[in-house]
């Protein structure tokens, strides 16, 4: 059901809603006995001291705007998935495309001509339609996307960085959200896990790859 709407819920009823991060709670998971009435008391008593890791509650119009980012993923690793199987039943057949980007012009018309079984032919052809469903969807939902960002500084300012177009920048403003709420860049990096893991005991440090 989502906590978006219990959340906003108490918040209008006047109350402060605290969002717990369960990342944070050591043990929450491996504990012998678990039950609804023990998670509860262990969060009071982790709010009363102060420790509660919380997480940030986005305002509504920053969840909407992940609300569309986020389907604009989902939406781009489905065509994938539909991709990688068109891919797989011309492997079927021992078929290699000539060309390195099969989605283009060129790969559109070497489908269209190359002779398969028919069984194989048929899957590729729905296959196809699927795709240019979700290109259609995908496309449709960027222009959206671009509307929704379109007076927002920080989406013009980030796209001046190199490999940074309108979708990696909609989905660094959507996921960010208020900037100002990290209390410096490296806190940014930290919470987008691009720090390296860090263990350390006594004398003994490892560090890891990003997190």
């Amino acid at each position: 059901m989502g906590w978006y709407w219990a959340a906003d819920v108490i918040t209008e009823a006047g109350g402060r809603v605290h969002l717990a991060h369960p990342l944070g709670i050591a043990g929450f998971e491996n504990r012998r006995v678990k039950t609804d009435r023990i998670d509860a008391r262990l969060l009071a008593d982790l709010l009363r001291m102060g420790r509660l890791p919380e997480s940030w509650i986005a305002p509504e119009d920053i969840r909407h705007q992940r609300e569309l980012v986020r389907y604009r993923r989902k939406l781009s690793q489905l065509r994938a998935g539909l991709k990688a199987q068109v891919h797989a039943v011309l492997g079927k057949e021992g078929l290699r495309p000539p060309m390195t980007h099969l989605w283009g012009p060129g790969g559109s018309v070497w489908l269209d001509e190359t002779d398969m079984a028919e069984g194989y032919e048929t899957r590729v052809r729905s296959l196809r339609r699927l795709i240019k469903v979700y290109d259609t969807e995908i496309t449709k939902l960027d222009a959206h996307i671009a509307e929704v960002f379109r007076d927002d500084e920080g989406y013009q300012v980030i796209q001046q960085l190199n490999e940074v177009g309108p979708v990696f920048a909609a989905v660094f403003c959507a996921e960010l959200g208020d900037v100002h709420r990290f209390r410096s860049a490296k806190a940014v990096c930290s919470w987008a896990g691009l720090t390296p893991r860090h263990w350390e005991s006594d004398t003994t440090v490892h560090r890891g790859s990003i997190t």
